[in-house]
C-alpha cells in the first residue's frame, strides 16, 4: 500500500512530510519526539495552535505540489463541535501565517480573526453538518485531475487496488457557481457517501478524520488521474472485474479503512461493465454482500 493512504492503525510507521514516525512517538505514546514544523501528525487530537501550524504546513503542500496557484484552495479543520478553523480568502494558501487563519460557526459566522474566509465556506460546512465523522477538508484544483472534471468525466474507473480500498471511486458534481449555495446543492447527495469528489469545470474536494487523510486523499486524487491519463495514451486502461473490485472491498478492514457511513457509494466501472458489447451489468445490494461474503471466505481459507 502506499506509504500513509489509508493510514494502518497497526502498522509499525506513519509518515508525515516524507518523515517516517514510530507509532512510540505518536502524541500520547511513550517517548514523543518533537517533529519539524513541516509535518502533519496522522491523528486530529490537537492544540488550536497546532492546528493552525498544519493548515499552513498543508497549503504549502498543496501549492508546492501545484495543486493550487495564486489564490487558489482552501482548507479547514473542525476544532470542536461548534467552531472550524479555516484558511482566509485572498491569500495564498502556501504562503499562510498562523495569525492568517479565521475561525467560523458552522452555521458560517466568523468568530475569530482578522482577515475574511473563504465564499466556499458553506462547501466545507455542508460536509461538517452532515458528517460527524469529518474533521478536515481539503479544497484545490489539481491539474490533471481538475481536466477530468473539465471535461465531464469522473475517475470511476476500477485500475489500481489503492484506489479502490481507500475511496472506492470519485464521483463528478455537476457544475455550480463557486461560493453560492447552488454548489452545496450540487454536493449535497454525494457527502454521506464519498470522502473525494471531482467538481465538474472547478477542481476536487476531500474529507477525512483528520488533515493528514484528508490531505492523502487530494494527492491520490491527482496521482490517480495521472495514471489513468497514462494508461489511456499506452492504449487503454484494463479494468479489473467486479469480482476482484469486491475483494479488494473485502479488505478494506484489513487496512483500517473506514467507509463513509451513507452507504449509498457506487461500485467503481469494472471489466464487466466496461465491455465493448455495451452491454451494462449491475449488482443489487444482496448480490455485491454475496460477492463480499465469498471474497472474505476465500481469503480466510487461504491463511
Amino acid at each position: 500500500m502506499r506509504p500513509g493512504f489509508p493510514v494502518a492503525r497497526d502498522s509499525k510507521d506513519y509518515f508525515a512530510g516524507g518523515q517516517r514516525i514510530g507509532l512510540g512517538e505518536i502524541p500520547g505514546r511513550e517517548e514523543v519526539r518533537t517533529m519539524s514544523t513541516n509535518s502533519l501528525w496522522p491523528t486530529h487530537e490537537k492544540s488550536e495552535e497546532q492546528h493552525r501550524r498544519e493548515i499552513c504546513t498543508a497549503g504549502k503542500w498543496m501549492y508546492d505540489r501545484g495543486f493550487i496557484v495564486a489564490c487558489e484552495g482552501n482548507i479547514s479543520v473542525r476544532l470542536d463541535e461548534n467552531r472550524v478553523l479555516t484558511t482566509p480568502t485572498c491569500m495564498n494558501k502556501g504562503m499562510l501565517e498562523p495569525q492568517d487563519l479565521v475561525i467560523t460557526n458552522l452555521e458560517g459566522r466568523q468568530l475569530a480573526g482578522e482577515r475574511k474566509f473563504s465564499s466556499e465556506i458553506a462547501m466545507h460546512l455542508l460536509f461538517y453538518r452532515m458528517r460527524p465523522d469529518v474533521n478536515a477538508i481539503c479544497h484545490a484544483h489539481p491539474p490533471t485531475a481538475t481536466g477530468f472534471a473539465a471535461a465531464g468525466r469522473s475517475l470511476n474507473q476500477a485500475l489500481l487496488p489503492e484506489v479502490i480500498i481507500g475511496l472506492g471511486q470519485i464521483p463528478l458534481v455537476r457544475y455550480a457557481t463557486p461560493g453560492t449555495p447552488e454548489l452545496s446543492d450540487a454536493i449535497e447527495p454525494f457527502v454521506p457517501h464519498y470522502d473525494a469528489l471531482l467538481l465538474a469545470n472547478h477542481g476536487a474536494v476531500t474529507c477525512g478524520p483528520d488533515l493528514l487523510t484528508a490531505f492523502f486523499r487530494m494527492e491520490t486524487i491527482e496521482h490517480f488521474a495521472k495514471i489513468v491519463l497514462s494508461a489511456e495514451l499506452a492504449g487503454g486502461p484494463v479494468l479489473l472485474s467486479s469480482r476482484e473490485v469486491a475483494k479488494l472491498m473485502a479488505a478494506r478492514a484489513r487496512y483500517f479503512v473506514t467507509p463513509p457511513p451513507g452507504g449509498g457509494a457506487e461500485l467503481p466501472e469494472t471489466k464487466d461493465t466496461g465491455e465493448s458489447s455495451g452491454a451494462h451489468v449491475s449488482l443489487t445490494r444482496n448480490e455485491l454482500d454475496a460477492l463480499i461474503d465469498e471474497a472474505v471466505r476465500k481469503d480466510r481459507a487461504r491463511r
